[in-house]
């Protein structure tokens, strides 16, 4: 059975509901990292106190985790189920395998 890399980017509001629907899955291990991107919503202008702005990049949380091959289905599963808004910006979720084994030090 392989390691696969699994790197998720939600809303910042969303984390702690992802994070927690994951706590059912054996996570390997992983890390959670403040994060700038833009997809479909690029360059839009905002307005706030009157002025407008551009807001190229939004605040995104990149969630990287590691789990067994077996477990993909269901960490993808609690990811989407608790990141998905049906709005616009949602995120994105990139599955790697990895080469060798998952070693920890």
């Amino acid at each position: 059975m392989g390691v696969v890399q699994i790197v998720a980017l939600v809303k910042p509001f969303r984390t702690g509901a992802v994070l927690a629907a994951l706590d059912s899955i054996e996570v390997l291990g992983g890390t959670v990292r403040e994060a700038m991107g833009y997809g479909r919503q690029k360059n839009r202008l905002h307005r706030y106190l009157g002025s407008e702005y551009n807001a190229s990049f939004l605040p995104k949380i990149e969630l990287t985790l590691f789990v067994r091959e077996q477990d993909v289905a269901a960490a993808v599963k609690a990811i989407v189920g608790q990141a998905r808004t049906g709005r616009m910006g949602d995120g994105k979720i990139v599955i790697t395998p990895c080469l060798d084994e998952f070693i920890s030090w």
